[in-house]
């Protein structure tokens, strides 16, 4: 859309300002008269002719081809240890990644079991999840420092799902077993699977949603939607980590006071396990109590010792394989199990399994699960991954890491393993003894790979409270966000409402749907913003030719027959009627109702003559429907010629915005004031040509000349010199 000199300008003198040819002679010979001309720009004339089908097979031939540098370019971007691992600086990183692998590869141990009883799983399929993700990371992941593995958070929601489809498939719960009596599902129920005792079916459950969420993740990376991490905010994801930890915390309980009671299911489960917790205390095993107080006792100062000296410590102290080293040695020569009823690990047995195939007629169950679960993993890893990558001087792919964590998914499914993702305990400890690539990743797999061939059998007595102290511990980080809440109240109110509602819709009522509700309060918020904005009128600052807002600065100046007016947001379907409304407060006269007495007053005036009423001086100069209107603004009387809409804040119009922006145009005009809009982006101005705005309101064609104002200061100056001596502006 090109501009239109103003009418009275010679086109010499505009081609002679757009393209600087003889300048200063224009300057001298214009005087005065140049100096208030408007800014005059020629805009680039966009490639136009180019159809859909065009486009698309340019696309097509650039996706499609392929040639030895651009297979090889593929093949270097999909496997990121083909780009670092030729180019490893042997002196100077194998230490700090050797150290970081052997320090981490020590925490999985520990924690790998203990959060397979959050995933209510076997403690040997939580080893075998952290081995294989370990590796498959390392060889596609773009991050060099985020350890990924076994995620507390997602651990829960596998094990909702898990609980789900056992009871779905008539298996007894876990706290009315005894023996062999969980071999085979209930009678009478086909769901189960022939010769399969509860813990197999539990490990195909939690596979097959593996399995799942790892497809969706692929896609998601093939459809190049990486960008959707940036929807889930920090306070967001924090709020909903932080209710999800409530609701481990909670579901804990039970190992730590050795009650068997099953896990409820559906919404409420906060409420309904601590019902199920009071109405069974008398049932506590006093001596699984007495060893998660000890544990607890131990672990929660020696951790905060390991926070407090991680600066002069040159690897965080592994106080947790220690006790479950030690506890696991009181346990068996205590006979724990045997002489007190306590809750044990069980047989963990060495080697790999067979692999195996998902149950694909569990994944229409499962698949909407899957789904919550695959974006939760992505997005604590994309957000993990980025954090890291920005301290650390270098970039991450946020589509290759989709890849990557959906590969660690769908590959380890075969192999008995439940979802993962990023974790932040240990990619923090990762960070802090040294590491510098995902060799490390690959040192703390041999780690796991010893305990898996040779050490697991030795787990066998460690107590099941114990593994629950292990996680309450782990959850210190998210539960201490509860006294930020002040902090970030001050900071940024409509963050931390977004925290509260996420947190406490993920622990209050629903994991799965706190995520959902914390995303729609999110883009509310986002919305909500635009329905708030006011119209603000401007004043000019005396010694600058800057206008900013009048109820905020001092000292500001106002043109007597001219307002100036900002609106901070874009004008599109849901806000346009707010906009009119704000406007027209703002002005100090609405249109519509200004048009409707004065028609009132012309109808009413025949019956007044007639009844012989005389008609004021003032309902004279009323009827005659004068050019500009008076108006109180600002505790006075002001003469309103013309309106000046500042839209360098307005980001973009749809369809009802340009409608909008006619109609307050029209109805003013009506009333003998004319409307100018200045500032107007480029992708604005084009949906203003588009939309008709500039054509002429009797109906005109879209190519009639008009001005458009790249400065306040030259919509204010066409005003003036457009201006009549008799008070009438000339009507563009």
């Amino acid at each position: 859309m090109d501009s239109v000199p103003a009418p009275g300008s010679s086109s010499d003198k505009g081609s002679a300002m757009l393209h600087g040819e003889d300048s200063c002679p224009a300057v001298e010979e214009g005087g005065e008269e140049d100096q208030h001309r408007p800014l005059i720009l020629e805009r680039i004339e966009k490639e136009t002719g180019r159809t859909w089908r065009t486009v698309l097979s340019q696309r097509l031939r650039k996706h499609c081809s392929c040639t030895p540098e651009k297979a090889k370019s593929r093949i270097l971007s999909f496997f990121p240890v083909l780009q670092w691992l030729p180019c490893y600086k042997l002196r100077d990183w194998i230490l700090g990644d050797v150290m970081s692998g052997v320090i981490v590869g020590i925490l999985l141990v520990p924690q790998s079991i203990a959060y397979s009883l959050l995933a209510n799983q076997d403690p040997i399929y939580g080893l075998y999840t952290s081995f294989f993700a370990s590796i498959i990371y390392a060889l596609l992941g773009t991050s060099r420092h985020i350890s990924v593995g076994i995620f507390g958070v997602l651990c829960l929601l596998i094990g909702q799902v898990v609980d789900r489809e056992l009871a779905l498939a008539g298996y007894l719960p876990e706290s009315s077993l005894s023996g062999n009596d969980s071999s085979v599902p209930l009678a009478g129920n086909d769901s189960g699977v022939v010769g399969c005792d509860r813990s197999c079916y539990a490990i195909a459950v939690g596979a097959t949603v593996t399995f799942t969420a790892g497809i969706y993740q692929v896609l998601m990376g093939l459809l190049q939607v990486g960008f959707v991490s940036v929807y889930l905010s920090d306070s967001l994801l924090s709020g909903f980590a932080t209710g999800a930890s409530l609701t481990i915390l909670t579901s804990q309980v039970k190992y730590m006071l050795g009650l068997k009671i099953p896990r409820p299911q559906g919404w409420f489960t906060l409420f309904k396990t601590w019902y199920g917790l009071l109405s069974n205390l008398w049932n506590t095993n006093v001596c699984d109590l007495i060893t998660s107080l000890v544990c607890l006792a131990v672990l929660i100062p020696m951790k905060e010792l390991n926070d407090r000296f991680k600066s002069k410590l040159k690897a965080p102290i592994p106080f947790e394989l220690f006790v479950v080293i030690i506890a696991t040695l009181a346990s068996h020569f205590g006979h724990f199990n045997t002489e007190y009823g306590s809750g044990v690990a069980g047989a963990i047995p060495t080697g790999f399994l067979p692999p195996q195939m998902p149950m694909w007629s569990l994944i229409p169950n499962v698949a909407v699960d899957a789904f919550s679960i695959a974006i939760v993993g992505f997005a604590i890893t994309i957000s993990l991954s980025e954090m890291f990558a920005k301290k650390h001087g270098y970039t991450v792919d946020a589509n290759q890491e989709m890849y990557a964590i959906g590969f660690c998914n769908i590959l380890p499914s075969f192999f008995h393993c439940f979802t993962t993702s990023a974790a932040l305990t240990k990619t923090l400890v990762k960070e802090s003894t040294g590491c510098q690539t995902q060799l490390s990743g690959l040192i703390s797999a041999l780690l796991l790979l010893l305990v898996l061939l040779v050490i697991a059998p030795l787990f066998y007595s460690l107590q099941k409270c114990v593994l629950a102290a292990i996680i309450v511990v782990n959850l210190r980080g998210a539960l201490r966000k509860f006294t930020d809440i002040p902090c970030m109240w001050r900071a940024n109110r409509i963050d931390a409402f977004i925290w509260l509602i996420t947190m406490a819709t993920s622990a209050l009522v629903n994991t799965e749907l706190g995520l959902l509700v914390g995303v729609l309060v999110s883009a509310f918020c986002v919305l909500g913003r635009t329905q708030r904005v006011q119209v603000l009128e401007l004043g000019r600052a005396m010694t600058r030719e800057h206008y900013e807002d009048l109820a905020s600065y001092k000292g500001l100046q106002t043109h007597p027959d001219v307002a100036i007016f900002r609106y901070e947001a874009p004008i599109y379907y849901a806000n346009q009627s707010l906009f009119k409304k704000s406007l027209y407060r703002c002005v100090g006269l609405d249109p519509v109702k200004e048009k409707s007495r004065r028609v009132k007053f012309q109808n009413s005036k025949p019956q007044e003559e007639a009844a012989g009423i005389p008609t004021s001086k003032m309902d004279e100069k009323e009827a005659e429907a004068p050019a500009a209107v008076t108006l109180m603004m600002d505790t006075a009387s002001r003469y309103l010629r013309r309106i000046v809409i500042d839209c360098s804040a307005v980001l973009f119009l749809d369809t009802a915005g340009v409608n909008a922006l006619k109609e307050v145009r029209k109805d003013y005009g009506e009333l003998g004031v004319a409307v100018e809009l200045a500032q107007c982006k480029t992708s604005v101005l084009d949906t203003l040509e588009r939309g008709g705005y500039y054509r002429n309101q009797k109906g005109g064609d879209a190519g009639e000349n008009h001005t458009i104002f790249f400065t306040i200061e030259d919509a204010i100056r066409h005003v003036e010199s457009r201006s009549t001596p008799n008070g009438d502006y000339d009507k563009s």
